[in-house]
């Protein structure tokens, strides 16, 4: 089974509708799909939450409400609740990162539950000691305070790429071999001689730059054609300016 079937959000008492339509959001960027909403707000603007879940429409319309956070993870093994706040209770805790691999192999076979309190006050003590773990997510003294569907995300994220699914795309193309780049180097060089980009004696000097500037980075066989296609160019251009400027001298 995906473990990601198995993590439940879990927002308790959130106060703007618009936070939980982000988390919406949030949580399916991540694979995730379980979210549920604790002691819901009567003033909660559930229209504002429709409009930023967006085309997360699916996602809003499965949330699901419980009365209590007690009952929201009866089923659950492992509880993480989220705290941006030190002191009793909260002394030991894991960042996002670390905690990511405890989530997955206990997913592997239960429901686990991530929890985060509300906007201006997070998680009550009570609520804490509901939970089996603690996460703390880094932030700079500077501003500690996370948007609640950026903590969500945050969380969700260090789980989705602990899992090892994502796979970043890879170049298709073959690196180009040194007898290509040299006919590139070749061709950049009689290119800067014939648009007068460099006199003669600073030529070879010039070309060493050119050379550190190329080889930063991996050149492909596309890449290279490109740039042997961009000084032939170049020069054509030069020949019909000299040839239209000599034309015009004759007159």
């Amino acid at each position: 089974m995906n473990p990601l079937d198995n993590i439940r959000v879990v927002l308790v008492n959130p106060m703007h509708g618009g936070n939980i339509g982000a988390v919406c959001r949030a949580i399916n960027n991540n694979g995730i799909t379980d979210l549920a909403v604790v002691d819901e707000r009567p003033e909660t603007d559930w229209n504002e939450a429709r409009k930023l879940a967006c085309n997360a429409r699916e996602q809003f319309e499965a949330i699901r409400k419980f009365d209590t956070l007690r009952e929201a993870v009866a089923d659950c093994t492992v509880v993480a609740g989220t705290s941006a706040r030190t002191g009793f209770y909260r002394d030991t805790s894991y960042s996002a990162r670390d905690f990511a691999p405890i989530a997955l192999e206990s997913a592997k076979d239960h429901k686990i539950a991530l929890v985060f309190g509300r906007e201006d006050k997070g998680l009550f003590n009570e609520e804490l000691a509901l939970c089996s773990h603690i996460i703390q997510i880094p932030t700079d003294d500077l501003y500690r305070s996370l948007n609640l569907s950026h903590a969500v995300y945050i969380c969700c994220y260090e789980i989705y790429t602990a899992f090892g699914i994502f796979q970043p795309s890879e170049e298709s193309a073959p690196e180009a071999p040194s007898e290509l780049r040299e006919r590139m180097f070749d061709i950049w060089r009689e290119m800067m001689i014939e648009t007068d980009f460099v006199h003669d004696q600073k030529l070879d000097h010039m070309m060493m730059g050119l050379r550190r500037i190329f080889n930063r980075g991996k050149l492909t066989v596309p890449d290279c054609k490109i740039l042997m296609g961009l000084a032939k160019q170049s020069m054509w251009v030069a020949d019909q300016w000299t040839k239209e400027k000599l034309k015009n001298e004759n007159h």
